[in-house]
């Protein structure tokens, strides 16, 4: 077997392999046993024919082309290894270049390739947010408003009224590929804020609730406004607006007292004092997560900057579909799906992907270079730790899924393989981030904090298929000429996504996760 490589600029290589005249024979002899098997030859048993009277009776080109096919798949991770080729996934067959003798050409992707550069060398200061009296007092406000009492009023809105309204956004003088329809008509609902209340998040945009004073059930409004380019809605910056509004209804609200008795509504807090504390506690953990998020996006995009990063168009490819599985996630949520959102945003499912790539490509080096610091710095997850996670998360699914749902998820040995694979993923990124933390501050790492005992060294092949796969998973494309807290109790109460901006759906799909395209197909 002759084999030639050339290098492609995306990571691949095209193979161009010659096969010796005998092992093309061999596919011959087998291909006219299998089609024999399929068709019935008179005075033979299925697939007993000799060959003279196969190829007579089912035409020789018919066996060529079922050789070729039998002779690629034995032929081509023969080439791989041979080659000393490491693919990340199936390659594709471009070309017979002859028959003969057999020529093939192939065009493998490649697995990725990471060079990190000096990252022990970047230093960002480390400062978390304090969490005052205040903030305590704006979750203790909207426990409260959660618990009023609502009640229909025939009257225009007063301050701290409930109003119901529908309302349309329209894009004035919208540039190309921008909607010329913001959202359609929704119904929302929006508190009246007492003067002098500012929020710069409130949604639509801030001092929105404040124009519905005064106003009564059945009337109508419309107002103008632009976006300015600090505005806390980043999607709409600059963006100028004509809201529509119809007042459906108008409602007062009644909020409870705080006392002992509102604090045990909230749960098992048996004061108030106890209950702010609870806030409070809540508060810091969701601040220090908060703030190590975007810490770790700020150390990733300089330790990405430093790092020379090489993959396939199939891998980007397929960290797209992911990004996309996702945000059809996100809109099921909202008993939305993607056509409904594809025609709001007036685009097609192309659109959608060239708009998401950015944000795949973003995620994919981000994952690509914490797998290759995790293998740097020899940080692995030891057996005894994953098993407890592992538990840990089955009892969490299993009472927050429908049961069959759960049953159904762990019943097979794949699913179940599968779900300690995305475990073990996350518990390897977030200690890479964690290290990556304690580096960036100039810490010294302590040897506690170093490689598991008793753990096998992490492969990080995991993210993508190896060059020792089997034949089958290594077979090219024939074309004939991808530790969190239960929270239920919390005090502390999170925004909707349906009453924020219909772009910031997409957020989700921006950190730094395991994506089924580049780990396993579990969908967590």
């Amino acid at each position: 077997m002759k084999i030639d490589t050339q290098p492609l600029k995306d990571h691949q290589v095209k193979l161009t392999v010659e096969v010796e005249p005998r092992p093309f024979e061999e596919s011959k002899q087998r291909a006219a046993r299998k089609l024999a098997r399929q068709v019935k030859i008179p005075g033979f048993r299925p697939g007993k024919a000799p060959y003279p009277v196969i190829v007579r009776h089912i035409g020789e080109p018919a066996i060529i082309e079922e050789a070729i096919e039998i002779l690629v798949n034995d032929v081509y991770p023969e080439a791989l290894k041979e080659a000393n080729i490491q693919a990340y996934g199936p390659g594709s067959l471009e070309q017979i270049v002859s028959i003969d003798p057999p020529t093939f050409e192939f065009i493998v992707p490649l697995r990725a390739q990471v060079t990190l550069g000096d990252y022990h060398s970047i230093r960002l200061p480390y400062e978390k947010k304090e969490i005052t009296p205040e903030m305590v007092e704006e979750v203790v406000k909207n426990l409260r408003e959660r618990q009023a009492i609502i009640e229909p009023v025939e009257r225009p809105a007063q301050e701290g009224d409930l109003v119901r309204v529908q309302l349309r956004a329209d894009h004035i003088d919208p540039v190309e590929d921008q909607p010329a329809v913001l959202f359609n008509n929704r119904p929302l609902s929006f508190a009246v804020e007492s003067e002098g209340v500012e929020n710069p998040m409130e949604w639509p945009f801030p001092g929105f609730s404040r124009r519905l004073l005064g106003m009564s059930a059945g009337e109508n409004a419309h107002y103008f406004y632009t976006y300015p380019e600090e505005s806390e809605h980043k999607s709409l910056r600059g963006i100028e607006a004509e809201f529509f509004l119809t007042v459906e209804q108008v409602s007062s609200r009644s909020l409870p007292d705080l006392e002992e008795e509102f604090a045990k509504s909230v749960g098992d807090y048996a004061s108030m004092d106890e209950l702010s504390e609870a806030i409070h506690q809540d508060l810091e953990k969701q601040a220090h997560d908060e703030y190590n998020q975007d810490y770790d996006d700020k150390i990733l995009e300089e330790v990405i900057e430093l790092s020379t990063i090489k993959y396939p168009p199939q891998m980007l490819e397929r960290e797209i579909e992911t990004v996309i599985s996702r945000l059809e996630n996100n809109l099921a949520q909202q008993n939305l799906d993607i056509d409904l959102y594809l025609k709001t945003r007036q685009m097609d499912m192309d659109g959608l992907k060239d708009s998401l790539k950015p944000i795949a490509e973003t995620r994919l080096k981000k994952t690509l270079v914490l797998l290759e610091v995790a293998e740097a710095e020899k940080i692995n997850v030891d057996p005894q730790s994953l098993q407890s996670e592992t538990s840990r998360t089955l009892n969490e699914l299993s009472t927050v899924m429908e049961q069959k749902e759960f049953r159904s998820l762990i019943q097979t040995n794949e699913n179940r393989s599968n779900l300690v694979s995305s475990i073990m993923m996350e518990m390897l990124i977030s200690r890479t981030q964690e290290r990556l933390r304690v580096i960036a501050q100039g810490l010294e790492i302590a040897p506690e904090e170093g490689t598991e005992t008793g753990a096998e060294p992490t492969d990080n092949s995991a993210t993508e298929p190896a060059s020792d796969q089997t034949p089958d998973e290594l077979s090219p494309v024939v074309e004939r000429p991808v530790e969190s807290e239960d929270l239920s109790k919390s005090p502390v109460i999170d925004s909707t996504v349906a009453d924020s901006d219909p772009e910031e759906i997409e957020v989700e799909t921006t950190g730094v996760e395991p994506s089924n395209s580049t780990l396993t197909d579990t969908g967590l």
